[in-house]
């Protein structure tokens, strides 16, 4: 359904450092980075087949997060969501909503833990439990 997913930040090289650290929790490697001729950066990280990407806005405006969006980011059970969490408070990181833990939702058991990105983006580790 997606091709990929991108969010802005106004600060490239603090989005490196919190990316590569929690996104290296998932199996994700050095990003491709991308500048445009009009010198705007981009970082492309790659795993599995997905895409998430980060960009200096290429308007010159200041970078925001969406109100009520919330990117998540599949784990593989919730130790690795644990680990995925820490990896984000570690580096920047703001805890955000209830701590990592059990929730039993509409759309099932899940496991999660909420985060906000060094610019305020939010975002979810998850682990859809049986």
């Amino acid at each position: 359904m997606f091709s990929h997913i991108m969010i802005g930040s106004n600060d490239i090289a603090r989005s490196k450092q919190f990316y590569d650290a929690v996104l290296g929790t998932l199996g994700a490697g050095e990003p491709l980075r991308n500048e445009a001729k009009s010198g705007h950066v981009r970082l492309f990280y790659r795993n599995n087949g997905n895409v998430f990407c980060i960009t200096e806005p290429i308007n010159g405006e200041e970078a925001t997060y969406a109100n009520g969006g919330t990117i998540a980011f599949r784990c593989s059970s919730p130790e690795h969501v644990q680990t995925f969490y820490d990896a984000a408070v570690a580096h920047g990181g703001t805890a955000c909503e209830d701590p990592p833990g059990h929730r039993d939702t509409s759309l099932g058991p899940m496991y999660l833990a909420y985060i906000r990105d060094p610019d305020g983006n939010k975002i979810c580790a998850i682990h859809r439990t049986e």
